[in-house]
């Protein structure tokens, strides 16, 4: 993906992801056309009727329609930018939306979030939202550290359990908001590292931290909370303490760098230690 010269506050902007959909969204820009998402949180449910054009999906854009519209500039997120960047460059100047994998979460947010500052204009209103969010992770962080706070993050998937550290996707949650690995995992796999409920019983995290992704793969439908009511998790600290949180599945698996998103991911950050 080489350079490319976006122009000044553009008007017909197209928009490829949940992540820079939300950004855009909270900043006040209009999209002509959005990828069509059927999980599109609740904050964005307007994205899915036809005052939008469809630009195809997050994977898959719809070149063609998204040529229709004569966009100014396009605007994609990571799914999308890895398969179909430099089709979308002979459209129209492309921006990619997407954190920086060998940065902290929130250091490339912001990186993402300034750059709309600059494209639209609107650094003020972005640096604004920027102070407020930061001085929220730091009251997070510093809480978590100076309590000791360890969690263990883990993902329902298909009947599996996998779990993530802090050099994983979900690394968020030990270098932005403090907390420190109740067992630390050398991370082999995208979709985490294969566990069970006696590995997590065994290393009886403080804190457990769980992502639902058979919420998002069954269209709602998910047992999950049910099969963690189990001895074996009832035995933990963490359960014993009421500090078994359920991430946000919008907020920690699609609409990442969005700023509602972000909002959201701080909000499940803030459990309190007893």
């Amino acid at each position: 993906m080489g350079k490319t010269t976006l122009p000044q506050n553009p008007q017909r902007v197209v928009v490829i992801g949940v992540g820079p959909l939300d950004a855009v969204d909270y900043f006040g820009i209009n999209p002509v056309a959005v990828s069509k998402v059927a999980e599109l949180p609740d904050y964005l449910a307007k994205y899915r009727g036809d005052d939008y054009a469809p630009a195809g999906s997050l994977f898959e854009p719809d070149f063609e329609r998204i040529f229709m519209q004569k966009p100014d500039l396009i605007i994609t997120g990571p799914r999308a930018a890895r398969t179909a960047y430099d089709e979308l460059n002979k459209i129209a100047p492309t921006v990619v939306f997407a954190v920086d994998d060998n940065q902290p979460y929130w250091q490339s947010t912001q990186a993402q979030w300034r750059n709309l500052g600059k494209i639209f204009a609107i650094e003020d209103k972005v640096e604004e939202k920027i102070a407020q969010l930061d001085k929220k992770f730091a009251e997070v962080n510093a809480y978590n550290q100076q309590h000791h706070a360890q969690a263990m993050t883990v993902m329902s998937s298909g009947g599996n359990i996998t779990t993530f550290g802090a050099n994983s996707r979900f690394a968020a949650i030990y270098k932005d908001f403090g907390f420190s690995e109740a067992a630390q995992v050398k991370q082999t796999a995208n979709h985490g590292n294969l566990v069970s409920y006696e590995y997590i019983r065994q290393n009886n995290p403080q804190t457990l931290f769980i992502i639902d992704r058979d919420k998002l793969v069954n269209k709602g439908q998910s047992h999950t909370r049910d099969e963690f009511e189990n001895p074996l998790i009832k035995a933990t600290d963490a359960y014993k303490q009421d500090r078994m949180v359920f991430l946000d599945l919008n907020a920690w698996y699609l609409s990442i760098a969005g700023v509602t998103a972000t909002e959201q991911m701080l909000s499940d950050m803030q459990v309190s230690l007893h």
